[in-house]
C-alpha cells in the first residue's frame, strides 16, 4: 500500500502526518510541485522483456513524453538475486538532487522516495500502480531496500539519463532506513 508520512528535518522519529490513501497523498504532494498518480497495473508476465513492458503501457507512455518532452524512457528492474544490490541500492541512499524531473512509474514492486523541501521531510512510498514525479532541483534520496524487488519505467529530458548531484547534507543517514520489499 502507497503511504506519505512527513517529518521535521529534525525529527526524523516523529511522524507529523500520514495517510495511505492515494488521493490525499496526491493532494499534499500537489502543492510543493510534486506529482503522484495511479495507472491501471496491466498483467505482466514475470519474465517479460524490457520491450514488452513498454509496449504494455504504450499509450501512457506516449502522452507523458508528449506533454514533457522526455527524450528517453526505459524499463528498471532489481530482484533479491542481483549481485550489484547492495551497491545500486548504496548509490542513491544520501541527499542529492537533479537538473531534470524524476519520473518513475511503478510496474512492480515498491520502492521508497524521500523528499526534503525547506524544513519538511516527505517519505513517500511507492507500490505498483504509483507514478511520482520529482522536479527538477529538489533534495531526495531513494531506498530499494536490502532485497530490492521492483521494476520501474523511468522517463528522461536528457540524453545521459540519471545524474545525480549530492548534497553532502548527512540528513539521508539521520532517517530510517526501507526495509520492506513486495
Amino acid at each position: 500500500m502507497s503511504r506519505l508520512r512527513v517529518f521535521s528535518e529534525s525529527a526524523p522519529d516523529t511522524v507529523l502526518f500520514e495517510s495511505d490513501d492515494a488521493a490525499v497523498i496526491a493532494a499534499q504532494l500537489a502543492p510543493l510541485g510534486v506529482g503522484f498518480e495511479r495507472w491501471a497495473v496491466r498483467p505482466i508476465a514475470d519474465d517479460a522483456s524490457n520491450e514488452a513492458i513498454l509496449a504494455s503501457y504504450k499509450s501512457e507512455i506516449d502522452q507523458l513524453v508528449a506533454e514533457n518532452g522526455f527524450r528517453a524512457v526505459d524499463v528498471v528492474s532489481i530482484n533479491p538475486d542481483h549481485p550489484d544490490r547492495e551497491a545500486m541500492r548504496a548509490k542513491f541512499l544520501s541527499e542529492h538532487r537533479h537538473k531534470e524531473d524524476e519520473v518513475r512509474f511503478f510496474v512492480r514492486g515498491s520502492g521508497l522516495f524521500t523528499l526534503h523541501i525547506e524544513d519538511r521531510v516527505y517519505e513517500v512510498l511507492c507500490q505498483s500502480q504509483d507514478l511520482i514525479r520529482v522536479p527538477d532541483g529538489t533534495k531526495h534520496w531513494f531506498d530499494m531496500g536490502p532485497m530490492p524487488r521492483f521494476t520501474a519505467i523511468r522517463f528522461f529530458t536528457e540524453a545521459d539519463g540519471w545524474v545525480g548531484y549530492f548534497t553532502e547534507s548527512g540528513l539521508a543517514e539521520r532517517f530510517p532506513r526501507y526495509e520492506g520489499h513486495a
